[in-house]
């Protein structure tokens, strides 16, 4: 796509973004409980908007090559996606679920489910991409001087001539088994060419033979024809894809990601102009205008002296640096505003202070039960909290309104950067520098002209309180125990112990699933319905990905510390975890029960691992810290064949280093766990903040499954597997159960016979049965356990209330 397409791009979002930043303020006003379908509805048409925008925000940064250009787009791509993650927490507060059915928005707006997938920015590893090599490197090194040892136990010597005979026998046995095959299928066919002279062979005459031959070959042609016409059809109305040509499609897309690599070295290339030039436009400026900069400083200072002094008969106070400096003296204000808005600021905090003090006093005599019904209806009220990015979008759009939209792109030719807009930004960068050493120059010349003039020796400064709001709770600080040591040291003592582990490369779009199309019907119906496999991927991204990808939304978006994956085995839970780390270049951090057995021992050794995970995972962000069987850390009661382990025993010192983890530390507490039921529900709840429960997959995952995952393994489907009746058999089944199911059947031999012998859906059959599915009992009791944390009651008790209030409506029409 060449640059005048991604300058379209960037203009019609911006008109999307105008209408959107229009729909904000209507959002924050409070909306009564009976309203809550349309509020959801709201809120969840403006999510699918913001999510369509970063999608676009994410091609337009990753492609743009004007570095002035990249630097407002990284600003909106990081902002709008915080706004992506505050609308999130909205609707599960309005929901109270982490599931959405979003069917009916997706119709209104004439979107498609692919519209509801997030967009996980490509910066987050391309920027990033040097340090992970370096990483990937130290790793591999750590892991190197680890393997010699771990040979040696692990293979026995074999002498050559034991060697031979080994091979020789394996060879025998081989060579044997398809000497049986082809005399098995010799017998056969011996008896059946017996058989056959027994009985005697079916004598046609000429035309019985030629209507025979006719029938059959007609049928051929017929049912060809019909095939045809019927794929023809689909292909017409987009139900099947057309016939891939992949020499055409291999060719176009080799074209297309070779454009995307060219513009994305430009990037580089312009980047490398641009810092060069903005260290020598800083200098230039400095040099030449500097000089003239303080020295027209100085004189308008000087005659802001005479003037106040001339005025008020004293020379004035000079503002501190903590209001702005000499900045306010320059506000075009007379001396006379100057110094009437600095008694001003200081009357008018200490009339705040009073008056707080008098609406306290009112607020506990006013204590009665109107108060107490006016803040219960507030509390019930729905409503959106302020954003803390729509200013940041607000600044973004303003700046491209006022400074991009009309500009000619003949100004800076090959997507090189703006000189003049280079000057005037560190024309304001040198003038803020040289206006802090003026202010130092004329404070003391302030002091000298009191002393010769007034003959004062010095005055205070009044200072103006700053609002720190509500008192905050201290917060403990963390002892170092590991002072002395290095991050490199602390680096291999975890590699060697296994907790710091190399993860594997997954991508999140290979958690296959598909959406779940009938959601709002469902809850019309009074059915709440299971979370799909689709719904599961982009709460990870959301959760997850998102917040430990860029620093400036972590930092400003909706504090989440720790997830908790709730599901029966094989639903890809870890898959989900090493997902997460490769979408973001995190390190794994594993501090599973089974890996702490025999590991630092005793109360100290504990704190001493917790503490230096977690002071490395900081050190070293982004960072997922892994717990598997999550329960075992809150078992109610520890089995007797876990009592050596010790599974509780860092279950204090976890929830403390938690505690110490603030907005910008990107590092997260990911736990899994299948049977959670056998926790203490206060502490896991406690410690996990977000709890995902992951159901089955729904028929129409199922069907997404068996077609992705076969192939996957190199095999085109062909009408001749009914994959709908394999989703159908397949139901309690998990993704793993399936994935054993395709590697046992799709053999490397199998799949050499398949142009002879098409593969059929009966050959999965035999080895679906040989697997334990998941049982109805076995899903109920985790539904029945989820529906026990906070949000799970609120959720029921909402579905009560509502079920209540049509009832009544239901009677009140009977009466009538």
């Amino acid at each position: 796509m060449p640059g005048e397409a991604y300058q379209r791009l960037w203009d019609s979002s911006h008109v999307t973004l105008q209408e959107l930043l229009d729909e904000e303020q209507p959002l924050l006003e409070p909306v009564s409980p009976r309203e809550r379908q349309s509020f959801q509805y709201r809120l969840s048409s403006v999510y699918l908007c913001y999510l369509g925008l970063m999608r676009r925000f994410d091609t337009l940064y990753d492609q743009m090559v004007q570095p002035q250009k990249r630097r407002l787009l990284r600003r909106l791509l990081d902002s709008v996606a915080g706004r992506v993650l505050e609308l999130k927490d909205d609707l599960v507060r309005a929901d109270l679920s982490e599931y959405h059915c979003l069917d009916r928005v997706l119709q209104d707006l004439k979107l498609t489910p692919a519209d509801l997938e997030v967009p996980i920015p490509k910066y987050f590893l391309l920027e990033q991409s040097t340090v992970l090599k370096e990483r990937e490197l130290m790793l591999a090194e750590i892991l190197s001087r680890m393997k010699p040892v771990t040979s040696e136990v692990g293979f026995p010597e074999m002498h050559r001539t034991e060697a031979i005979i080994l091979l020789q026998r394996a060879e025998r046995a081989r060579q044997g088994r398809l000497r049986a095959t082809f005399m098995r299928e010799i017998r056969r066919e011996e008896e059946r060419d017996r058989k056959i002279r027994e009985d005697g062979w079916h004598k046609f005459d000429q035309d019985q033979a030629a209507v025979t031959i006719q029938k059959v070959w007609k049928g051929y042609l017929q049912r060809r024809r019909t095939q045809q016409d019927r794929r023809t059809e689909m292909e017409f109305i987009g139900m099947l894809p057309l016939p891939p040509n992949q020499v055409e499609n291999a060719g176009v897309m080799y074209q297309a990601s070779l454009r995307e690599d060219i513009r994305r070295v430009r990037q580089t290339e312009k980047e490398e102009e641009f810092q060069l030039e903005i260290e020598k436009t800083h200098d230039s400026i400095k040099e030449t205008e500097g000089p003239d900069m303080k020295e027209k400083l100085k004189e308008q200072i000087r005659q802001w002296f005479i003037e106040c002094h001339a005025l008020t008969g004293r020379f004035p106070d000079y503002p501190d640096d903590s209001v702005g400096g000499s900045y306010l003296i320059f506000a075009d204000k007379t001396p006379e505003q100057v110094k009437m808005e600095l008694e001003t600021e200081i009357q008018e905090s200490k009339r705040k202070d009073q008056e707080k003090n008098k609406e306290k006093k009112e607020r506990k005599q006013k204590k009665g039960k109107k108060d107490k019904t006016r803040k219960g209806e507030a509390d019930t009220m729905l409503k959106v909290w302020p954003s803390k990015f729509i200013p940041v979008i607000n600044a973004g759009h303003e700046e491209y309104i006022n400074v991009w939209k009309n500009r000619c792109e003949s100004i800076y030719p090959k997507q090189g950067f703006d000189p003049e807009m280079l000057q005037v930004e560190k024309r304001k960068e040198v003038e803020q520098e040289i206006r802090i050493q003026v202010d130092e120059l004329m404070r003391q010349e302030l002091k000298n002209l009191r002393l010769v003039v007034d003959r004062e020796e010095g005055r205070p400064l009044k200072r103006v309180k700053k609002k720190t709001g509500k008192k905050a709770g201290k917060k403990k600080k963390e002892k170092d125990l590991t002072p002395d040591r290095s991050v490199d040291s602390l680096f291999e003592e975890l590699v060697v112990s296994g907790f710091l582990r190399k993860c594997e490369t997954v991508a999140l779009k290979d958690y296959i699933g598909d959406y779940l199309y009938l959601g709002s019907v469902l809850n019309l119906a009074n059915k709440s319905p299971s979370p799909s496999l689709f719904d599961i991927r982009q709460n990870v991204a959301l959760y997850g990905v998102l917040r430990l990808g860029s620093p400036d939304i972590h930092s400003m978006a909706p504090f989440i510390r720790s997830i908790l994956l709730v599901g029966p085995s094989g639903m890809g839970k870890k898959m989900l975890v090493k997902a997460v780390c490769t979408e973001t270049g995190a390190n794994l951090f594993d501090l599973s029960p089974s890996n702490l057995q025999s590991k630092y021992p005793g109360k100290t050794g504990t704190q001493m691992i917790v503490h230096i995970v977690f002071k490395v995972a900081r050190l070293l962000q982004p960072s997922v810290i892994w717990i598997g069987n999550a329960e075992k850390n809150f078992y109610k009661r520890v089995p007797k064949e876990e009592k050596e382990m010790d599974p509780k025993r860092i279950k204090k010192d976890l929830s403390k280093a938690l505690r110490l983890l603030s907005p910008g530390d990107r590092v997260m507490l990911i736990g899994t766990s299948d049977q959670p039921q056998l926790a203490e529900m206060k502490g896991l709840c406690r410690t996990y903040e977000r709890i995902l429960f992951m159901p089955r997959p729904d028929y129409a995952s199922r069907f997404v499954l068996w077609r992705q995952m076969i192939e996957a393994q190199g095999v085109q489907v062909t009408p001749n597997l009914d994959i709908s009746a394999l989703a159908k058999v397949s139901d309690g089944y998990t993704p793993g159960h399936i994935l054993q199911a395709i590697h046992s059947v799709l053999t490397e031999r199998r799949v050499l016979q398949l142009s002879k012998r098409p593969l059929v859906a009966s050959e999965f059959l035999g080895h679906l049965a040989k697997l334990e599915p998941v049982y109805r009992e076995e899903e109920e009791s985790l539904k029945d356990w989820y529906f026990k944390t906070p949000l799970g009651k609120r959720r029921v008790k909402l579905i009560k209330d509502q079920d209540a209030g049509e009832a009544k409506l239901a009677k009140e029409k009977k009466r009538k």
